[in-house]
């Protein structure tokens, strides 16, 4: 963070601010009432710090995938709509991202908003095009990139556009960066990290670059699959990726200073892949032919539970089981419980699908920090340099 300019150190008053959101946000089926406006209330406090400052504000972002053509059932129309009733304030709905949108942008009054369109319509977005960039940096006189969840995307507007207008870190932004920097470079001990999800393959990043910086790691949810297969175990019909079968044996036979890696003992198994499958508590040792696991089972809920209870500092990314069943859902809700109640820790939960289960369990408010960015929090954990913050150090 020490190389990333804060929106505190810049001086924005009185100026026109592009402010890069996540608004990504997720619909009711076949509404336009949005299911979790959270993307949206996490970047409130960056635009009220601009209105206090007198700021004409044109706030930006993407939606869905429309692959730069129009979708109308992709148009930012609804989200500007709950950014007004959430700040207070009239939001002006642009039917552009470049072009008229900047004679809008100049008739804003101090403290006024105006949304983009979908910047996703334009196809030099996901092109990181630099006239498309332009276009962006004629509507302002600084950018502010507060939209962490796309920090992983090379785009115009997280990427060529910081480097046209004097920018910075949104108040959101600077907080990930900080907190998960934090967690990384300086944790309070033991330092533990819980990795769950389908695939070892979409965590191999994290497991290489956070093995030597771990006290614990705590294997749950599909991917604990290969791991068990790996210690010579029959998984039934689990998805195992026996193409990482040699890279789950090296993780659990390295030294990495000592550390204890956790792998379940028991797990909950069933007939299906569905929610009304038969299922049972059985070893993770003694999976029978035609089951699958679905969930880490309660002797080993228990044990993770205790042992992330005596740490300082927890990364969670990847619920345990498919807890958007109930019957598979008590895993994730023993860590989230656990997590939850390890008042003088840092506890730190990735974006997607982990941020939705503990959201969805309402223990949001009692975590240190839920990210906002699923990829983005993940390809931070593995070291990986993130385009839109590192436009941002470019930035000068």
């Amino acid at each position: 963070m020490d190389k990333v300019k804060s929106i505190r150190t810049l001086d924005v008053a009185g100026k026109t601010a592009l402010v890069r959101v996540d608004y990504n946000v997720p619909f009711r089926p076949g509404s336009t009432d949005i299911s979790d406006d959270s993307r949206i209330r996490a970047s409130l406090p960056t635009l009220r710090y601009l209105q206090e400052r007198g700021c004409r504000i044109v706030v930006c972002s993407h939606l869905g995938r429309p692959k730069g053509r129009v979708v109308e059932s992709l148009r930012m129309a609804p989200v500007s709509q709950r950014l007004s009733e959430l700040l207070g304030t009239p939001v002006v709905q642009a039917r552009q991202c470049v072009g008229e949108a900047v004679a809008s942008a100049a008739a804003l009054a101090p403290g006024g908003v105006m949304m983009l369109e979908n910047l996703r319509f334009h196809p030099g977005e996901e092109q990181n095009d630099v006239e498309f960039a332009r276009g962006l940096a004629a509507l302002a006189d600084v950018y502010i990139n507060d939209a962490f969840g796309a920090a992983h995307r090379a785009h115009a507007s997280t990427a060529a556009v910081a480097r046209l207008l004097p920018s910075a870190a949104g108040l959101l932004m600077e907080r990930e960066l900080q907190v998960l920097g934090d967690a990384l470079d300086a944790p309070n001990r033991p330092f533990a990290a819980v990795l769950g999800g389908a695939k070892v393959s979409d965590k191999i990043g994290v497991l290489e670059n956070l093995m030597d910086k771990v006290d614990m790691l705590v294997i749950g949810g599909g991917m604990a699959a290969t791991f068990i297969k790996a210690q010579g175990h029959s998984v039934g019909d689990s998805l195992v990726e026996d193409d990482r079968l040699a890279f789950a044996r090296r993780i659990m036979d390295a030294d990495h200073g000592g550390a204890k890696i956790l792998i379940p003992d028991d797990v909950v198994a069933a007939d299906a892949f569905a929610a009304d499958a038969e299922s049972r508590v059985v070893s993770a040792s003694a999976i029978p032919d035609g089951w699958r696991i679905m969930d880490i089972g309660p002797n080993t809920a228990r044990r993770y539970a205790d042992a992330l209870g005596e740490c300082g500092t927890v990364i969670w990314n990847g619920p345990m089981g498919v807890f958007e069943w109930e019957s598979f859902s008590r895993g994730t809700a023993a860590v989230a419980n656990a997590l939850a109640g390890m008042e003088r820790a840092t506890t730190i939960t990735g974006g997607g699908s982990t941020a939705e289960a503990v959201g969805a369990l309402g223990l949001a408010d009692r975590m240190t920090h839920i990210s906002s960015g699923g990829g983005a929090s993940l390809e931070f954990m593995e070291g990986r340099e993130l385009p839109g913050v590192a436009a941002l150090m470019d930035n000068r």
